[in-house]
């Protein structure tokens, strides 16, 4: 699928991994999506409670119907998160949201959708630890991913549950675009950890 290496250490992965957001149009093909969540099922849970379930668009005109809907709630959400849309946060992001041609999703061909089947004090950890398991499967296997936290508000509406065909109790958590990165990814510094305490 691409010319990078598929065989990588699960440390080179973690090390590797970048949140990517310029994507070549191809959609990833089906045995990829279903090995990437094969990867995320194998993901530890809670009592083994297994709370995740999916949905996956990769059509064209349902991607970009998604995304206009979620740049016009973020739109509207923007007063409440002032500090995300303040540089160099952002990174131009309010100005993008406001551009007709950006996709949210940043052009990738796959939209993964990691929803909760029941709102539990565990589910949300559970489906974010799925995601990290797509993420590095991703990276694995050449491809380019990116959590797409601000349509987590449109992909909850009640129409947009009707349109995914997510029932009214399951709620959607982790929205990961998944594709073929278009460039690179910009590396960003980390911090070293804060270790609040190491007892010997």
């Amino acid at each position: 699928m691409t010319d990078r290496p598929t065989s990588l250490s699960a440390l080179d992965a973690i090390f590797s991994r970048r949140s990517v957001r310029a994507y070549d149009r191809r959609k990833i093909d089906d045995a990829t999506v279903r090995g990437l969540l094969d990867a995320a099922v194998a993901a530890p849970t809670a009592m083994h409670m297994e709370p995740w379930t999916f949905v996956v668009v990769q059509d064209e005109a349902m991607l970009k119907r998604f995304s206009d809907r979620a740049k016009a709630s973020w739109v509207a959400e923007a007063a409440k998160y002032r500090d995300l849309h303040a540089p160099p946060a952002a990174g131009g992001f309010a100005a993008r949201l406001a551009d007709p041609s950006f996709s949210i999703f940043y052009d990738a061909g796959t939209l993964i959708v990691i929803c909760a089947k029941a709102m539990g004090p565990f589910v949300v950890a559970d489906c974010w630890l799925a995601a990290e398991n797509i993420m590095l499967a991703a990276c694995a296997l050449g491809l380019g991913t990116c959590c797409i936290g601000s349509a987590v508000p449109a992909l909850n509406t009640p129409e947009a549950k009707a349109e995914l065909h997510i029932p009214a109790e399951v709620t959607a958590v982790v929205p990961i675009v998944v594709g073929i990165p278009a460039g690179g990814a910009v590396e960003v510094p980390r911090k070293d950890p804060e270790i609040l305490l190491w007892k010997k």
